[in-house]
């Protein structure tokens, strides 16, 4: 289940739910758990992806601090 990332307007607070996309794309309407109200916004947050490389540098994807199974 993806995790969503929103921030409320009226507190401040920053905060992650756990939805079903079916919820997501039904228009849910998101309360913040610290004050309640309905002034929030998603926000985007980090995100990671993994991918196969041949070698260990940042031309090909794998970073400048490459560690033992992340290239390959």
């Amino acid at each position: 289940m993806p995790i969503y990332e929103y921030f409320c307007q009226s507190c401040e607070n920053k905060f992650e739910i756990k939805i079903s996309i079916s919820e997501k794309e039904k228009g849910l309407k998101v309360k913040c758990p610290g004050c309640s109200s309905n002034k929030t916004v998603q926000i985007l947050g980090n995100f990671f992806t993994f991918s196969k490389g041949g070698g260990s540098d940042i031309s090909n994807g794998c970073g400048p601090n490459p560690t033992p199974g992340c290239c390959g």
